[in-house]
């Protein structure tokens, strides 16, 4: 049993990423395609009503160091921080876009299903703690620092209208989007499905 348990331990991990700035919690190809199948289809929700103030963030996560530098601080290497939390130094790289960046102001913190994304997708109907809690999730693959053109290029578009331009990323970012629509309970377009299997059957991992 022991054996079998460690088996399946490895074939989890065989050819993921190394790169630091791969994100907590990204469950096997298998894992994924699951939630993938039992995520429900709908038509895209109204924006009426939304404001980025309706997901508060950056708040306190431990100290002095808020989600954003928190997320800065796990996601580059070897990190500095001075008394406010804020990096003074270290490099950073964006695994949307294969760039390394050694400056902390050139780095974004991308929500990988947009705020606005979020909610079209069933977060309008949440509580403002509940919004709160998704846009400062730090324990799932929700967050991730990339570059700030990145970033600005993506929007709060879904998958079928932008992918990350490495494409050896695409298999991470359809985990990362998947996995975070499963956790919080969110919808998802039929296009918007259909990209995303479609990234995700170039997953090896």
């Amino acid at each position: 049993m022991i054996a079998a348990v460690l088996l399946v331990g490895v074939a989890a991990v065989v050819g993921a990423p190394t790169a630091g700035a791969f994100p907590p919690d990204v469950p096997p190809k298998a894992q994924v395609q699951s939630e993938l199948n039992a995520l429900r289809v709908a038509g895209e929700g109204s924006m009426t009503g939304y404001s980025r103030e309706k997901f508060p963030h950056w708040h306190t996560v431990s100290g002095s160091c808020n989600t954003r530098e928190t997320v800065l601080k796990r996601d580059g290497t070897n990190v500095s921080v001075g008394s406010d939390c804020y990096p003074t130094s270290g490099s950073w790289y964006s695994y949307f876009d294969g760039v390394t960046r050694t400056t902390a102001s050139q780095i974004s913190i991308d929500h990988v299903v947009a705020l606005a994304e979020a909610w079209r997708s069933g977060a309008s109907g949440w509580t403002t703690a509940r919004r709160e809690a998704f846009a400062n999730d730090v324990t799932g693959p929700q967050l991730i620092a990339v570059t700030t053109e990145v970033n600005s290029s993506k929007g709060d578009r879904d998958p079928s209208a932008w992918k990350p331009p490495r494409t050896s990323s695409h298999c991470g970012y359809s985990k990362f989007w998947i996995h975070t629509k499963y956790r919080w309970g969110l919808t998802l377009q039929s296009a918007e499905k259909s990209a995303l299997q479609t990234m995700l059957n170039t997953c090896s991992y």
